[in-house]
């Protein structure tokens, strides 16, 4: 498995690296959460484009990752419009979406965007391809916040995402039991050891899939998502303790 490098990090390499969300419903929101996030030991930052409150113009949205890409300096930027199907705070046309995804990765201020991979399969590997030309990485998703598929459709989710083109698959799901956690955990390792040439991410979220969050590396997960402040998905950890436990566990 080849690391993915972005800027000063190698996703894949070490301990898992901790991604900590943007949610801010104006500019000035986002641009203070960005000099929060510079407090602490962070890895790279999403911005989730789907809780800004102009989302639907392309040219504010371009604007504002300018400001912040100047707020985190050399920090790797994520950028994600999650649509309401899969847990965000928005409706969204396939239209916009790919127009809202290009003209980020075009502007040169994003490193990576993400890429509901099953919003439309077909197009979204020519969106994958798009957006490799404009010179980003590429995490293709996968989310379910009602239920955890079996072990063989989550292990199948991941290879087909990995097919679609993208950088680094991802899936989240949510569990209804506590065997649910460990159903995704064991999805994980086997796609570890299947020889996958690239990192992947996984977890189970909501309070029994913390611990998802915290060991998923042990089991092959290459990143983990922490709070400065709001959270943008249920089970999130504060940076500062999710490090400290992520050391623990390297030992």
């Amino acid at each position: 498995m080849k690391p993915v490098i972005v800027r000063n990090i190698r996703i894949g390499e070490g301990i898992p690296k901790i991604c900590v969300p943007i949610v801010g419903r104006n500019r000035e929101e986002i641009l203070q959460e960005g000099e929060n996030l510079l407090s602490v030991q962070a890895d790279l930052a999403e911005w989730r484009v789907d809780f800004y409150q102009h989302s639907d113009s392309k040219e504010r949205a371009v604007e504002t990752a300018g400001l912040l890409r100047k707020v985190l300096g050399d920090i790797p930027l994520l950028f994600t419009f999650r649509s309401r199907g899969e847990g965000g705070e928005k409706e969204i046309s396939w239209e916009y979406y790919r127009e809202l995804n290009l003209a980020a990765a075009s502007s040169g201020f994003v490193d990576l965007v993400d890429v509901e991979a099953f919003f439309h399969k077909i197009p979204a590997r020519e969106l994958i391809e798009e957006l490799h030309r404009a010179g980003v990485k590429v995490i293709g998703s996968n989310h379910d916040f009602n239920k955890t598929p079996n072990q063989d459709e989550m292990i199948k989710r991941l290879k087909e995402i990995r097919e679609l083109g993208a950088d680094i698959p991802k899936i989240a799901v949510m569990p209804n039991s506590p065997g649910d956690v460990l159903t995704l955990l064991s999805a994980t390792l086997k796609v570890a050891e299947s020889g996958m040439d690239c990192p992947i991410i996984t977890m189970s979220m909501g309070k029994d899939g913390m611990v998802s969050r915290i060991s998923g590396g042990t089991f092959g997960s290459a990143l983990t998502f922490g709070t400065v402040g709001k959270a943008s998905a249920p089970g999130q950890i504060p940076v500062k303790e999710l490090r400290e436990m992520l050391e623990i566990l390297k030992g």
